[in-house]
């Protein structure tokens, strides 16, 4: 896997602002995550003036890292105090009243310009099947409202960076990276939230996936998680900077961008139908012979 940047570089800082340990608790802790986040990012932006960290080109924060609805002048301030945009994953709010779990595209100087909104949403977090028949057996989903659907591809352009975008489980879905890149995406960004689930194995499991993608396309990724772990992936699946679970932190990296293509990214799905339909004909040629070998066998029992 070539692991040098065919599209230049960039400086990428990845803010881990960090959240409560509390489970479903998490649901009524929207504010203190923000709050942790502007404070992880003042404190990095401390650091940077101070000369102890590098400036970034792009800044990325984590899957629902803030609540975004309408104007956000604290936002636009804390971007514009970094003079670089940003990507920041957001619980979004329409218009129409719906909420999108999103990644907004966040300039420096005209604030937010374009968003990915998360395809595969996930059942009984993001939204609730048959939720009228699930809310007979649970009190919990009086307060809790259905995520909508995106459609669109999942790539946002931030700088000189055309992000490919797989927000939190996404990374495990073959198509949205793999369109993303065949969209022109130079870099692979996983914002995740991965606090719901406590300091086991779901994050490293996660990461793992983010690896596989980077290894899969030729991409860097940066992992940005709200309580870890956060990552910085070379194209080779290499983890080359990371963070600790459940505290605050930053990562800051020169990361290669990257636009040759792979043969996985070519070729996508096809060895996996090609790999079912041969199994699925071996299946059938099986079952077949059965089938006849019993006939003749019932056919000579007769004629005996």
């Amino acid at each position: 896997i070539g692991t040098a940047p065919t599209a230049g570089t960039v400086t990428v800082a990845a803010v881990q602002g960090n959240a409560p340990d509390v489970g479903l608790e998490l649901l009524n802790k929207r504010a203190v995550i923000r709050r942790n986040h502007l404070g992880e990012s003042a404190r990095l932006l401390a650091e940077i003036k101070a000369g102890e960290r590098p400036r970034p080109e792009l800044l990325v924060w984590p899957e629902t890292a803030t609540e975004v609805v309408g104007d956000d002048p604290e936002l636009d301030a804390m971007v514009r105090s970094f003079g670089v945009p940003a990507l920041v994953g957001a619980l979004y709010g329409r218009a129409d009243g719906q909420f999108e779990n999103a990644v907004v595209s966040w300039d420096p100087r005209t604030g937010p310009d374009g968003r990915y909104a998360k395809q595969e949403l996930v059942p009984f977090a993001e939204y609730v099947p048959l939720r009228t028949i699930a809310g007979w057996f649970t009190p919990f989903l009086d307060n809790t409202v259905d995520m909508r659907w995106g459609t669109a591809p999942a790539v946002l352009d931030a700088g000189k960076v055309r992000a490919g975008l797989g927000i939190c489980y996404e990374v495990a879905y073959d198509y949205v990276l793999r369109d993303a890149v065949r969209a022109g995406a130079n870099l692979l960004v996983v914002p995740t939230n991965n606090a719901w689930y406590g300091p086991g194995e779901m994050t490293y499991q996660q990461l793992s996936m983010a690896r596989l993608r980077a290894v899969e396309h030729g991409r860097a990724a940066v992992v940005a998680a709200t309580s870890g772990v956060s990552a910085i992936v070379g194209p080779d699946g290499t983890v080359r900077q990371s963070t600790g679970l459940y505290t605050a932190d930053s990562l800051v990296a020169d990361v290669p961008l990257r636009d040759d293509t792979t043969v996985a990214t070519v070729v996508g799905a096809w060895p996996e139908w090609i790999i079912i339909g041969a199994g699925i004909a071996a299946l059938s040629l099986r079952i077949g012979w059965r089938v006849r070998g019993r006939s003749g066998r019932a056919e000579s029992g007769r004629t005996a």
